[in-house]
């Protein structure tokens, strides 16, 4: 196994080292990348991988919030804080643009994207609504006993993210079970465009999974939808997942209700 397929598996996993990284890096952030408290150095690996493990520090942050959007990146900056060289953090960098994350300028540098509310509404839940229907019904014959058990371990450690007050995972299990079934769909197409937009998703689920005031909820709102493929009736189907991705689209209330 080479060191980028380590470094993928390790990162998949969160592995201690990285979420060690990730929290310590966090802590530190500030209005100005110049305001970060010192860092410990990266582990030492290879360019492919200590450009993994930049981009997922920076993805966690701005995803989780703690890097605001308009807040300026540069390599200089990053590479400083992180002890590791431009090259991995110039290409990570590079990475999170293709992901809708960040935005670089020319002589202005790279700046973090925010997630409005009127892009959660306008764009991302009209194709998530689109793309997840279309993928849910196309998986709802497919699905087999241990396709529907591991959909239900997605739900229980929803449940225990709640009674832990995690949002931080509720929100991931949320992103997980959802490519899980646009995975098991078989359709190549819709699970590129998902994969596209997932990182962004994965903000406003951030986001959301704090405005919940029982979030349990949202175990139980994967629980209907994996009734309704339980079900076989592709017209509630589309009615449970278009309702389910709805309830994501209203900053300002509480989700729950």
């Amino acid at each position: 196994m080479d060191d980028e397929t380590t470094s993928r598996a390790a990162l998949t996993e969160h592995s201690p080292a990285t979420t060690e990284i990730v929290d310590k890096v966090q802590s530190c952030y500030a209005p100005a990348m110049s305001g970060l408290s010192a860092l410990p150095a990266l582990p030492s690996a290879s360019l492919a991988s200590r450009r993994e493990t930049v981009a997922e520090v920076l993805r966690e942050a701005i995803t989780s919030g703690r890097l605001q959007a308009g807040q300026k990146l540069t390599e200089s900056g990053v590479a400083e804080q992180l002890g590791t060289s431009r090259a991995p953090v110039r290409e990570a960098l590079r990475q999170l643009e293709q992901e809708g994350l960040v935005i670089s300028y020319p002589y202005r540098g790279t700046e973090v994207l925010g997630v409005s509310q009127e892009e959660i509404e306008n764009v991302l839940v009209p194709v998530r609504i689109s793309l997840e229907k279309f993928a849910f019904r196309k998986a709802m014959p497919l699905l087999t006993d241990a396709d529907y058990a591991h959909l239900q371990s997605l739900v229980r450690t929803m449940e225990a993210a709640a009674d832990a007050s995690d949002a931080a995972l509720l929100a991931d299990e949320d992103i997980r079970f959802h490519e899980a079934v646009v995975t098991l769909s078989g359709q190549q197409h819709c699970l590129q465009i998902w994969r596209s937009i997932q990182p962004r998703v994965r903000a406003y689920f951030r986001r959301d999974a704090s405005h919940y005031s029982d979030a349990t909820v949202v175990a139980r709102q994967h629980r209907k939808l994996i009734d309704a493929l339980r079900a076989g009736d592709e017209h509630a189907l589309d009615q449970a997942v278009t309702a389910h991705i709805n309830t994501h689209s209203k900053a300002t209330e509480d989700p729950s209700e």
